[in-house]
């Protein structure tokens, strides 16, 4: 089924193949004339064709390798070698069909996202006035934010969601490259395109699905699949040259011999295939291994710019740190224990929608504290919780707010980037909750490879202060920081900067524009960054700094691979072109060889798929050490 799909994809491989068996049958019978008019209608046709599509692609201005193509077919047919030609038109219409099945196998990565796409989901309604609920299955575009989803088992997650089920495991593997479950809790948000494990998942939808990650991603990879590659376009500024070189080497031929079927057996081993296919498969491969580790890029300009990075800029929130703040210190009052104050303070903060509620929360379910439930529980808008938790009654705010509660209220020392939220209980205060948003752990490790691998400038734009924005570069090991900046500003330094092209990564709206002006603009878009990641060239689909650092690697390597691959196909043909000027190589039998240098080509092309990529366990255990022989202050965990 598979073959007759590619014949199908390739109707001039049977036709070919069936003229020459003709062309063989009537010249083994003594009807040489006949074969020779039969191989020569079909060829002729084969030649037309290609020289129709050659004008046309000079009237758009580019010189492709096609009249090597047709040069060898007229030649070969003007010094009766119709047996040879049909291999040639054999060996081109074979190698856009191994071109078809090595751009198939390098999308496969990316076309398993398309076919996947959730088509519908299952809401939950409540049927009545009584407790029981009744299931619809709506198409997927018609789920609101707010539709309470039922997700059964090994389904797709249609949109992103809250998750209400007390603990579920999730397969995220087509969304982050990450191949084991990851386990979600109530209240953590869930991606759409996530595959449910074997429990029964409630969830409540937060996007509705045009706006859903999943979707997001789609629009990425269509954009990623419809580009094309610019070493296609080097390839094709090898056309002249390679040309040239084969014209020359069958003139040679003919005139040091006297034969003009030397010529032509030069000639049939000058054929582009190698050219031609070598590049758009490795391009295509680069794009299919990005999607498979999390990363989406937006095309082979994409790959390309990434190669030849020589600078970078990163924004600071979300980007080099986490974006959220996290619990770095419990200062308990006098009285009050450390597992107390934070245990009660992250019961209270479950009914609050504050910052910094989140990262108390996890501090304490990180330390095996469990949250208890209130009795009662209200928020003071910008100012604080309080909540009645086990007959006690415990508030977490503001300073001013807690100070007004309590008698003997007294702040902790801060140092920039940290905030603190406070806790009375019982009317006494009990103490503070530090929390900072720290680098993330691999961020150090991630600016130091990037230093190694020839990027020489790297700097923070970000539109915090000097005091907050100064620590976290120090820690991650950026010298050169800009603070205070606005969206219009950071395109400004952006354009200023050198030497080019210009990485930038970020994550927030604010980003988008200097995203976009960047000369290669990557998204951290695991949190839904949906404005960055339109204005990005690239999107990080995992939360991790490291996926920056693995683009660059793979934009390295496919190029590295690319070009490669072309001077494979160049050096093989010379050599035998080379050889055949002596006439020890028949018009078929280098004909059949050029067929070799076609396979040769894309399976040194097909490497782009793999390739050894930093493991980014290695950015964090190495940033410690990194910073220390540098003379930085290193991060501790």
């Amino acid at each position: 089924m598979a073959v007759l799909k590619a014949l199908r994809r390739q109707p001039v491989i049977p036709l070919a193949l069936l003229t020459l068996v003709a062309v063989l049958a009537l010249s083994a019978a003594g009807q040489g004339l006949i074969a020779r008019w039969i191989a020569t209608i079909v060829v002729g046709g084969f030649v037309l064709g290609t020289l129709i599509q050659m004008i046309r692609e000079m009237l758009r201005g580019r010189f492709g390798l096609d009249v090597l193509a047709i040069v060898a077919m007229v030649a070969t047919l003007a010094v009766g070698e119709y047996v040879a030609s049909l291999i040639i038109v054999l060996m081109l219409a074979g190698g856009e069909a191994l071109e078809d099945f090595a751009a198939r196998r390098a999308k496969r990565e990316l076309t398993a996202l398309l076919e996947r796409s959730p088509q519908t989901a299952h809401v939950v309604t409540t049927e009545g006035e009584g407790d029981g609920e009744l299931v619809r299955d709506v198409p997927v575009d018609e789920v609101v934010i707010g539709d309470l989803l039922l997700i059964r088992p090994s389904e797709i997650v249609p949109v992103d969601c809250e998750l209400l089920t007390e603990e579920v495991s999730f397969d995220e593997s087509s969304l982050t490259g990450e191949s084991l479950p990851v386990t979600r809790t109530a209240g953590e948000t869930v991606l759409s395109g996530a595959v449910n494990g074997t429990h029964i998942a409630r969830a409540r939808a937060v996007r509705r699905s045009a706006d859903s990650q999943y979707q997001q991603i789609l629009a990425l990879v269509r954009q990623a699949q419809d580009s094309r590659a610019p070493v296609v376009r080097l390839a094709d500024r090898f056309a002249i040259p390679f040309t040239a070189v084969s014209l020359l080497l069958g003139g040679i031929a003919w005139a040091l011999s006297g034969e003009a079927v030397r010529f032509a057996e030069v000639l049939v081993l000058a054929t582009p295939c190698p050219l031609l296919i070598a590049a758009p498969v490795a391009f295509l491969g680069g794009l299919s291994r990005s999607a498979k580790d999390g990363i989406v890029l937006k095309g082979g300009a994409v790959i390309e710019t990434l190669s030849r990075v020589r600078s970078a800029a990163f924004d600071k929130t979300g980007t080099l740190t986490r974006g959220r703040p996290a619990l770095v210190d419990v200062r308990p009052a006098a009285g009050f224990t450390a597992a107390e104050v934070l245990g009660l303070a992250a019961s209270a903060e479950q009914y609050s929608s504050h910052a910094l509620a989140a990262g108390i929360r996890a501090a304490a379910r990180d330390r095996g504290l469990a949250p208890e439930t209130a009795e009662d529980a209200s928020e003071v808008a910008t100012n604080g919780v309080m909540a009645r938790i086990g007959g006690r009654t415990v508030v977490v705010g503001k300073p001013a707010y807690i100070a007004s509660l309590v008698p003997e209220f007294a702040r902790t020392d801060l140092v920039a980037g940290q905030a603190a939220a406070y806790v009375a209980i019982d009317g006494r205060h009990a103490g503070a909750l530090v929390l900072a948003d720290a680098p993330r752990p691999e961020s150090p490790g991630v600016v130091a490879w990037l230093r190694d691998h020839g990027v020489g400038q790297i700097v923070m734009l970000t539109g915090d202060t000097a005091a907050t924005a100064d620590p976290i570069a120090e820690q991650v090991g950026i010298a050169e920081v800009h603070a205070e900046l606005l969206p219009d500003d950071k395109v400004r330094l952006a354009r200023d900067l050198r030497p080019r092209p210009l990485m930038m990564v970020g994550d927030g709206v604010n980003d988008a524009p200097v995203l976009a002006a960047s000369d290669v603009g990557i998204a951290m878009g695991a949190k839904g960054a949906t404005a960055a990641g339109e204005a990005a060239d690239a999107v990080i689909l995992v939360d991790s700094l490291a996926k920056v650092a693995h683009a660059v690697e793979i934009g390295r390597h496919t190029v590295r691979v690319a070009l490669t691959a072309i001077w494979i196909g160049i050096g093989l043909s010379v050599a035998l072109m080379i050889v055949a000027m002596t006439g020890v190589i028949p018009a078929v039998v280098g004909a059949l060889a050029q067929e070799l240098v076609d396979l040769a080509t894309i399976l040194y092309a097909l490497r782009a798929l793999r390739g050894p990529l930093t493991p980014e366990r290695d950015f964090a255990a190495q940033a410690p050490e990194k910073a220390a022989a540098e003379g930085r202050p290193a991060i501790r965990g």
